[in-house]
């Protein structure tokens, strides 16, 4: 099976490919923006004749996109993520190769949800932010595409090479510091929010059960279960070692609070404010999996802990 991969070198895309790779049915070729991509192009300015004369020569049986922006404004997110998928969709179109489509999608999709749910694929969505509304555009692209296509909406994903700005990126950093200066108390705020992280490497997992699966539609890719952040904390301090006490700084109900996982900053030289919940997806977010168990064969293997642990080595490299 030949394999053309998107975004080989993102956070997602990298377990992706060494997934893919370890699989000996599967050729495996990337493109992206980068030198060490086997093809360089730009889906975000390439026009889709260009991607198309690609995929007639390569002519993939598969193409996963994991390509995307996760920062930036509005413009900046709908060229990375909306226009880029556009452009994807298009070339298939017009290819004649007749490759299946494997798109990433995201929780932030949904937007919020009510404590104590869990989100199924046919809920509405509702994203809370400029970037659940692009990855949502997205997915609306590739489903009206006529394309054999599947989306699959990665929630809160976790485990090596998470980025030292998600919340348990922030977590990780903030008590590297803690452990290096010998600080006793670690204080953070926006630990109330619950999220369904679920393992990078399952991801990729979910990734190769999808390219080789017939399944079509949104898929939900998560554990199925939420986990307070403050737990999530409580728990890294235990995987890292550090005896310290954890202090919870958080504001009243619906006060403007740091991000999540940041420490308090000193209220003499505060940096501005940002909104609880910078992804767009509220208090609490929970997984409906059912459809990835019945459709694809999945399920997730690798524990928050492991994830964790695997997070903190990487952090405590820098110490």
């Amino acid at each position: 099976m030949r394999v053309l991969l998107i975004g080989a070198n993102g956070y997602i895309g990298r377990f992706v490919a060494d997934r893919l790779l370890a699989d000996p049915a599967v050729q495996l070729t990337a493109l992206g923006r980068g030198d060490d991509a086997d093809v360089r192009f730009d889906l975000a300015s390439g026009s889709p004749g260009a991607l198309t004369r690609f995929l007639d020569a390569v002519h993939p049986g598969v193409v996963v996109n994991c390509a995307g922006a996760t920062r930036g404004g509005a413009r900046e997110l709908t060229r990375h993520n909306t226009v880029a998928v556009a452009t994807v969709c298009e070339a298939l179109r017009r290819s004649g190769c007749g490759a299946r489509l494997v798109q990433i999608g995201c929780s932030a999709e949904y937007g919020p949800s009510q404590p104590g749910s869990s989100t199924a694929e046919d809920a509405v969505p509702r994203p809370g932010g400029p970037y659940g509304v692009s990855k949502l555009a997205a997915t609306e692209l590739v489903l009206g595409s006529g394309l054999d296509a599947v989306v699959l909406r990665v929630f809160s994903p976790a485990g090596p090479g998470t980025p030292a700005g998600s919340p348990l990126g922030r977590l990780a950093e903030a008590m590297r510091r803690a452990m290096q200066s010998g600080d006793g108390e670690l204080k953070l705020g926006g630990l109330g929010a619950q999220r369904d992280f679920v393992d990078v490497r399952d991801v990729a997992r979910a990734v190769h059960a999808a390219s080789l699966s017939a399944a079509q539609g949104v898929i939900n890719i998560g554990s199925g279960r939420a986990v307070r952040l403050r737990d999530a904390a409580a728990v890294l301090a235990r995987v890292a070692g550090y005896g310290g006490a954890l202090h919870e700084l958080d504001g009243p109900p619906g006060a403007l609070r740091t991000a999540i996982g940041h420490p308090r900053p000193d209220p003499d030289h505060a940096p501005p404010v940002a909104y609880p919940y910078p992804d767009g997806c509220g208090s609490w977010q929970q997984a409906d999996v059912r459809t990835a168990r019945d459709r694809l064969g999945w399920r997730p293997r690798i524990g928050l802990e492991e994830s964790l642990a695997d997070i903190w080595m990487e952090a405590a490299c820098r110490i």
